[in-house]
């Protein structure tokens, strides 16, 4: 089958592409995506050293199982510190946070901050909103334990990717309107923020061809949401593009890729939160393709990377509504 975008792939991202076994997520073939083992990324001897890992089981949503917060920290610490609750990614429907460990250790050992890593439930199995309510219990508990653990609890922000950064975004919407806690910043890297992208009549015509492409996206939001993708009763808290109003919501960075199929969603996302008065950092990586970042070292890999660090490490100096960015 020719690959209409390929000439758009930057070149030094195309040896991975090229090794990426192609497949779209389906319920004939997610049993097999959840057994596929990614390789996985070494620690440095000296991250390891240097930090601690503790796994906590906390009481979940009333009626529902307890939740495991992977929480890292340095060992060596001056004072609370900032904190990162993190959502891993996976479409909603794979993926677990002990994965994150290596990414993790180095963020905690780099930053001089903690890293808490939410292992909520998936769907299908669990439908709306068992995965948004089990984040909001890790971060309740989180604040609620904040002195305990060193952390600040006025400088917690929530980061994730794809669809874990969907999850940052709608738990950043939920915390804003419950009023239990005030978060610092929401980092999202290739959100997944809007189910409506699988009924679009006018779809990029660039976007979505490599890794996660339009019919993985159906099958995901599917087993979110119970339903179709683009029904009009889908709550903004498991798509955050549905909500009416951005307007006191945390700073927000968003990174994406131009041949990402979020790529339009996120802009929008970013272009609605600059108009609704939040402070935004948006970036568009070209030639990239969803997951560019983590299993490339190409330059615009390394160049994502980075710039990610050095939000991280900004908006983790600045406590929650200073609104200093």
């Amino acid at each position: 089958m020719k690959r209409r975008s390929r000439h758009l792939v930057d070149p030094e991202l195309l040896p991975l592409l090229d090794l990426w076994p192609p497949m779209n997520l389906s319920a004939e073939t997610l049993e097999e995506m959840r057994a596929r083992e990614l390789p996985a990324m070494p620690i440095d001897p000296a991250v390891l050293e240097a930090t601690e890992i503790e796994v906590r089981r906390i009481p979940g949503p009333e009626g529902a199982p307890k939740v495991a917060l992977y929480i890292y920290r340095p060992r060596r610490r001056n004072g609370p510190m900032g904190c990162i609750f993190h959502i891993h990614g996976g479409g909603y429907v794979v993926g677990d946070a002990a994965f994150g460990e290596p990414a993790h250790r180095g963020i905690a050992a780099g930053l001089g901050c903690a890293v808490v890593s939410v292992d909520y439930r998936l769907a299908p199995e669990t439908v709306f909103p068992g995965a948004i309510e089990d984040c909001y219990a890790g971060l309740s508990w989180l604040f609620a334990n904040a002195e305990t653990l060193d952390v600040d609890a006025s400088r917690i922000g929530v980061m994730g990717e794809s669809a874990g950064g969907g999850l940052a975004a709608a738990l950043a919407l939920l915390t804003r309107d419950r009023g239990e806690h005030k978060l610092a910043f929401q980092h999202l890297v290739y959100p997944m923020l809007d189910d409506r992208t699988c009924t679009r009549e006018d779809p990029n015509p660039h976007a979505g061809e490599f890794i996660w492409t339009p019919e993985s996206n159906h099958f995901g939001w599917s087993s979110l949401i119970g339903g179709e993708p683009g029904a009009d009763h889908v709550s903004p808290y498991a798509a955050a593009a549905r909500a009416e109003s951005l307007a006191g919501l945390p700073p927000a960075f968003i990174a994406t890729a131009a041949l990402d199929l979020f790529v339009d969603e996120d802009m929008d996302y970013a272009r609605r939160l600059i108009r609704a008065g939040v402070p935004t950092e948006l970036h568009v990586y070209p030639g990239a393709y969803h997951g560019f970042d983590s299993f490339a070292d190409a330059p615009v890999s390394r160049q994502a990377r980075a710039d990610s660090l050095a939000a991280l490490r900004r908006n983790l100096s600045v406590k929650a509504g200073s609104n200093a960015y």
